[in-house]
C-alpha cells in the first residue's frame, strides 16, 4: 500500500531490497524507530510493527486513522486558505489540543499542500512550512483500507531509547540524516544522537539495518561498531535546487548471517545499476 502522507526521505525506493531481506527471516517482528511516511512498514506488511515517531503530529494522524479518521473539512488549494489552516493548526498546539481529530486533519492538509510536502517546525513548536503552490492535489476524506491494517501495529511517540524490544525483534532505522537541516520537530537531532542511536543500535540482538546519508563519520561510526556497511545511490524525492541526482546513502547491516550479507551486497549492486541508469 501507499504511505498516507508525502514525506521528506521515504523509502518506498528501497523496498526490494528490504523486502528481499525480510522474506528469508523467520517470522518476527518489525521495529521502526523513526517510522515517518510508514513506506516501510506498508510495504513488508509484517503481522507485528511496533511503530515509533519523534513527531507527535505525525503519530496523532496515525492513531486518528486508526481510530477511523474521517476529514469533513472542505480543502483549498490556496495561499490564504493554506495559511488560515497553518494558523489554525499552531493555535491547536499552543492550547494542547493537538492529539485531535482536527488536529491530525489539518496536518494532513497541511503536509500535502505545503512546500515540497516538508514537515518542518520552528523552536516554539509552531508547523512554518510555506504554501506550496502544487497544480493539482487530490485530497482524501477517508483511510478505511488503512484502518484494519494500523489495528494489527502498535503506534508510539518518543525517543527511540524508551522503546521496549524484544531479542528477536527486526531494528529497521532512518533517523533524520546526518546533514545541517535536522528541525523536523521541536528538538533537534544532532550528531551525538547519531552515536547515541548507532550504539543503542549495536546493542540490539537481532537482525538490525539503519540507513543514513554517506558522510564519512557516519561510515566510520557504523564500522567502527562492526556493522557491515554499503553505499549506494538513492533518488531524490525532495530538492529545493531541482537537482534529481542520486545521492550517496548508505544501510548499515548487523546480525545477519554472512550467506545472507553476501546475497545484500549482490543485490545492493544491481539495485544501484538501475537507480543511475533511470
Amino acid at each position: 500500500m501507499k504511505p498516507l502522507l508525502k514525506w521528506a526521505g521515504g523509502k518506498r525506493w528501497l523496498l526490494p531490497v528490504l523486502q528481499d531481506i525480510w522474506t528469508n527471516l523467520p517470522e518476527t517482528r518489525l521495529v521502526e524507530p523513526f517510522t515517518g511516511g510508514m513506506a516501510i512498514a506498508l510495504g513488508l506488511n509484517p503481522a507485528e510493527a511496533l511503530l515509533n515517531d519523534a513527531n507527535i503530529h505525525l503519530v496523532n494522524f496515525y492513531q486518528q486513522v486508526k481510530k477511523g479518521l474521517k476529514i469533513e473539512l472542505s480543502f483549498k488549494n490556496n495561499a490564504s486558505f493554506y495559511y488560515e489552516m497553518r494558523d489554525k493548526f499552531n493555535g491547536l498546539v499552543q492550547h494542547r489540543k493537538h492529539k485531535t481529530k482536527e488536529a491530525a486533519a489539518i496536518f494532513y492538509y497541511l503536509i500535502r499542500t505545503g512546500f515540497n510536502g516538508l514537515c518542518r517546525f520552528n523552536n516554539g513548536g509552531e508547523f512554518n512550512v510555506p504554501f506550496g503552490q502544487h497544480r493539482n492535489i487530490k485530497y482524501k476524506t477517508e483511510f478505511i483500507e488503512y484502518k484494519d491494517l494500523l489495528k494489527k501495529w502498535d503506534l508510539k511517540h518518543g525517543d527511540f531509547e524508551d522503546l521496549q524490544l524484544q531479542e528477536n525483534d527486526f531494528l529497521y532505522a532512518d533517523p533524520p540524516y546526518d546533514v545541517e537541516f535536522t528541525k523536523y520537530n521541536t528538538i533537534d537531532f544532532v550528531w551525538e544522537d547519531q552515536r547515541r542511536l548507532a550504539n543503542w543500535l549495536a546493542k540490539h540482538d537481532g537482525p538490525v539495518i539503519a540507513s543514513n546519508q554517506a558522510t564519512l563519520r557516519v561510515i566510520k561510526l557504523y564500522k567502527d561498531l562492526k556493522f557491515t556497511v554499503f553505499k549506494l545511490p538513492a533518488p531524490r524525492s525532495i530538492s529545493c535546487t531541482g537537482d534529481r541526482e542520486p545521492a550517496l546513502e548508505i544501510l548499515a547491516l548487523k546480525g545477519f548471517e554472512k550467506n545472507k550479507i553476501k546475497r545484500t551486497k549482490e543485490l545492493i549492486k544491481n539495485f544501484a545499476i538501475r537507480i543511475t541508469s533511470n
